[in-house]
């Protein structure tokens, strides 16, 4: 099974280091990062866990859950959590998921034959409210994720999901937006009243609605 852009993801249940979870009851109708790991004491994944660890009042500002799977088991996980604690110097503060028969993993296809059979690959989904997935990124093992730029894609999806908005390249939170294709011009000041830009009639910026 895979899953895609706008579909609903797939309920379980599981292990994980804070206690068995259905994960639909988990999600709770809240955002939510759910990401994958190629397999316990792997270094790029300890440096990644320290640092959502590090960062996850980030997270919490904007009322996404987060939560990670590897495939070995709890005890496994506990275990490795004391190794990123020391090393990360922060404290492991989200589940991790056993997953040691590969079944959460078989079922969001975080296992590519073509990269390894023995292994998940660095996969990242972010969940809406609607339990609908709203990104997919795929790393290989060897890259490490940056958890900075899933922050500011966490953001413009949360503006985008509430206005008819889009943002541009390389968009920061505080920055002028891309008025969306389907809202007419000369309906813009009304649903805009901060004003906008036409640089060409497909593409008309205004500051940010939400700020």
């Amino acid at each position: 099974m895979s899953i895609r852009l706008g579909d609903v993801v797939p309920d379980f249940n599981a292990k994980s280091t804070e206690g068995n979870i259905n994960f639909y009851e988990w999600l709770d109708n809240k955002w939510a990062i759910l990401f994958s790991h190629p397999a316990d004491y792997t270094p790029v994944c300890t440096t990644e866990l320290g640092t959502v660890a590090k960062i996850k009042p980030e997270f919490d500002k904007r009322g996404v859950k987060v939560i990670a799977l590897s495939v070995d088991d709890v005890d496994s996980h506990h275990s490795w959590i004391k190794d990123i604690n020391e090393t990360q110097h922060t404290t492991v503060n989200f589940p991790i998921i056993a997953d040691p028969e590969f079944v959460v993993s078989k079922l969001y296809d975080f296992v590519h034959p073509n990269a390894s059979e023995k292994h998940t690959v660095r996969s990242v989904v972010i969940i809406g409210p609607d339990k609908k997935v709203k990104l997919l990124i795929t790393y290989p093992a060897s890259t490490g994720r940056n958890f900075n730029e899933l922050l500011r894609v966490i953001d413009s999806l949360q503006l985008t999901a509430d206005y008819s908005v889009a943002t541009p390249a390389n968009w920061q939170q505080g920055e002028d937006v891309v008025v969306v294709p389907a809202i007419k011009t000369e309906d813009i000041p009304a649903k805009f009243p901060k004003g906008y830009t036409e640089i060409k009639p497909y593409l008309r910026m205004t500051p940010q609605p939400n700020l």
